[in-house]
């Protein structure tokens, strides 16, 4: 477990693992920052040891040098905030921060570590605290108890003054990154101990032991086929493991607050059904639930900060397997609302999982309703791994997303949703098909969508599509403040949103 702590003494006498300080400039002009004015004694010899280290201010590379006089810590982690931050006074802005933070503490290794960073405001501290938590996370829940990490503590210094809040800042920081690490256990999860009714449960659990005033109600499968849910149980019959449909909300003291619903696609584990995925493309597969674990850590967040908007969120959880009593390509199924669907490509499932979520979530009257979602392929090749793509039926709330994800760091870009398109999900047998034509896909899957952002009276609410197949999960190296596997991307998006509705 991570413990965020603001510093109450200088950094110069915290006596612990590894000090993080800043480096700015390039080639010979690489110079040291920190969050206030070195010593004397450390300065010199730091300015002395710079031009044989070789040091590199880019952006989150890192230099250990042990043994700083003038300094308590061990080691000082000397990590780049960039060649143009020098020209700023050592400020590298709430990105490069964030991500600096991430690499030096990761850098920095076992151990207590302190983070002396630069920054002018609220936003870079929290930044610099999200990233230093964020550098920290490990998973280690499948390994033995001799291989686990132990408790983290980190303490980030700095020199703003008490009308800023700075511990506010921090207790903040800590609520936010407590929550992003619990989407990331969730998706580093092995499918055989994660799947619909255990993710229940486990939500169940930590709503129980938050402080936040939380609710939780879960649909089983009688429920769901009861209830009309076509779509979610379609996918999840072939499977020994029935599906869910987690709700999950928050709700401030306030009657008059803004209400914000949020659907997860919850695929516990993905085959693609009869429409079998090669044995490679399963390998990952267990990070399809990544949507649903976004939005329950966020709604999980955004009651224990207390925000003042109504938030719920609604985990459609299910597993896709090729059983005996699998789904197939030509059924047809009839939704939640009612409207009745051609199943083309079992592969294609999170779609019909999120569209009765969004019929579910459209009956409580939202004031929007946004889904998140591993949803498509087509949305990676478009743009990489690293950038979700958005799509909706009302610019100011797509316009409002990708400005949430600009300042979480969380890089987005908005998508189109052509009505030129709408064509190839006609259906000769049904109300409508559940895919379209192979070229833009994304698109297509965010069209097939928009039919379920609708009330009973067929009256449009305002909706937003998050597609994270690209950034939920990253197969690569660690970099910056973002770990290899689950990277819970997603949550910092939702809640800068919500937090700007009110």
């Amino acid at each position: 477990m991570t413990t965020l702590m603001l510093g109450t003494r200088s950094y110069s006498a915290w006596s612990g693992r590894s000090l993080v300080i800043g480096v700015v400039g390039s080639g010979d002009e690489v110079a040291v920052r920190a969050s206030s004015a070195l010593p004397r004694t450390a300065a010199k010899h730091l300015d002395a040891v710079l031009p044989s280290l070789d040091v590199d201010a880019k952006v989150a590379s890192t230099t250990i040098v042990p043994a700083v006089p003038g300094l308590k810590a061990d080691v000082v982690v000397l990590v780049g905030l960039g060649k143009d931050a020098a020209a700023d006074g050592g400020r590298a802005g709430s990105d490069s921060l964030r991500r600096a933070a991430g690499a030096a503490v990761r850098s920095a290794g076992k151990g207590s570590v302190a983070l002396a960073l630069p920054h002018d405001d609220a936003a870079e501290l929290a930044a610099i605290a999200e990233g230093a938590a964020s550098g920290a996370y490990t998973f280690t829940a499948h390994k033995s108890a001799a291989d686990e990490g132990g408790d983290r503590e980190i303490t980030v210094f700095s020199d703003l003054d008490r009308k800023a809040s700075p511990k506010e800042v921090i207790e903040h920081a800590s609520t936010v990154a407590r929550n992003v690490s619990w989407a990331r256990d969730l998706v580093n999860t092995a499918p055989n101990l994660l799947y619909p009714q255990s993710f229940a449960e486990t939500v169940q659990e930590v709503a129980k032991a938050s402080p936040g005033k939380l609710t939780v109600k879960v649909l089983d499968e009688k429920a769901l086929a009861d209830g009309g849910f076509g779509g979610i149980t379609g996918v999840g019959q072939g499977s020994t493991r029935p599906p869910r449909i987690v709700t999950l909300s928050y709700a401030p003291r306030s009657k008059k607050v803004p209400h914000v619903a949020l659907v997860g696609k919850g695929i516990t584990f993905d085959t693609g059904g009869v429409c079998l995925k090669p044995s490679a493309g399963m390998l990952t597969m267990k990070s399809d639930m990544a949507g649903a674990a976004a939005v329950a850590a966020t709604v999980v967040a955004a009651a224990e900060l207390g925000l003042p908007v109504a938030v719920t969120g609604y985990l459609c959880l299910a597993e896709n397997m090729p059983g005996a009593n699998a789904q197939r390509p030509s059924d047809v199924v009839t939704m939640r609302n009612g409207t009745t669907v051609e199943i083309l490509d079992t592969d294609a499932e999170g779609r019909m999982v999120l569209a009765d979520g969004m019929c579910l979530a459209a009956e409580s009257g939202p004031d929007q309703i946004l889904d998140v979602a591993t949803l498509t392929g087509a949305c990676v090749v478009a743009l990489g791994p690293k950038i979700f793509g958005v799509m909706g039926n009302d610019d100011t709330v797509r316009q409002s997303i990708t400005s949430a994800a600009e300042r979480a760091d969380e890089p987005s870009w908005p998508l189109p949703l052509p009505t030129d398109l709408r064509a190839t999900l006609d259906s000769a047998v049904a109300d409508i098909a559940h895919k379209g034509d192979r070229m833009g896909g994304a698109l297509t899957a965010g069209l097939f969508l928009q039919e379920f952002a609708k009330d009973a009276k067929g009256n449009t609410i305002p909706w937003a599509h998050l597609d994270i197949a690209g950034p939920s999960f990253n197969e690569g190296s660690p970099w910056g403040h973002v770990p290899k596997g689950g990277t819970g991307v997603a949550v910092g998006t939702l809640l800068e949103h919500i937090a700007s509705l009110a």
